[in-house]
């Protein structure tokens, strides 16, 4: 009998499914950053045990998201003036040369992938719906790592990668049309399809000084 064929059920222990919905929460700003989270509330509230909220919350403090302060318990980590300076000055560099290798050295499925991820976020853009613009903008950005063919560079983006989608949540909050988001990106996207690795890789860099700037005025002092 011809029947739509079932998909599979995919299997994950009950730690990472904690650890996605944490995570995601607080990137979304769900869970807001400086918010206090406590092991009970949080395995009360899912219906997990402690020891598996407890693994969650030490794999997000890897991550950077979250940190335990002694005497207070799990806090969600807010970005300071220095985080976002790191952070900008970090994604400046590694994006810098992802940008310059894409350009110069992608195969032309790779190339694609770039551009699907530029055209996803037009679409969101497009949409002017937050959550879809910041994911959309950091798949852009992710898509041009891992199309540089360098696997050491998408493991060492791999290790900030969380943080970096609550700082672009963070900086495109700042911005009030869309469109400048869209065209920020563009210039980037031309240049790796043009394969002018040059002039790819000194867009991303200064894309992401220039931005970087801007968010860290807005970071109140501490």
């Amino acid at each position: 009998m011809d029947r739509t064929k079932l998909p599979k059920i995919e299997k994950m222990p009950a730690d990472v499914r904690a650890l996605g919905v944490l995570r995601g929460r607080i990137i979304d700003g769900s869970i807001p950053a400086g918010s206090r989270l406590t092991e009970v509330q949080i395995s009360d509230e899912m219906g997990l045990s402690r020891a598996t909220v407890r693994t969650a919350l030490h794999q997000l403090a890897q991550e950077g998201l979250v940190s335990l302060v002694p005497y207070t318990g799990w806090t969600v980590v807010k970005l300071s003036r220095q985080d976002v300076w790191e952070l900008y000055t970090l994604r400046g560099a590694v994006e810098r040369l992802a940008a310059s290798l894409t350009a110069a050295n992608a195969e032309p499925a790779q190339i694609a992938d770039v551009r699907e991820a530029f055209d996803a976020l037009e679409t969101a853009c497009e949409r002017e719906n937050p959550d879809e613009i910041a994911e959309a903008d950091f798949g852009f950005h992710k898509a041009v790592v891992d199309a540089s063919g360098h696997s050491r560079l998408r493991a060492q983006y791999g290790q900030i990668e969380h943080q970096i989608r609550v700082y672009i949540r963070s900086s495109d909050a700042l911005i009030a049309d869309s469109k400048e988001i869209l065209d920020q990106h563009r210039p980037i996207l031309e240049a790796i399809l043009s394969r002018n690795s040059a002039l790819a890789g000194e867009l991303s860099e200064d894309h992401n000084l220039r931005e970087g700037q801007k968010l860290t005025v807005s970071v109140p002092l501490a």
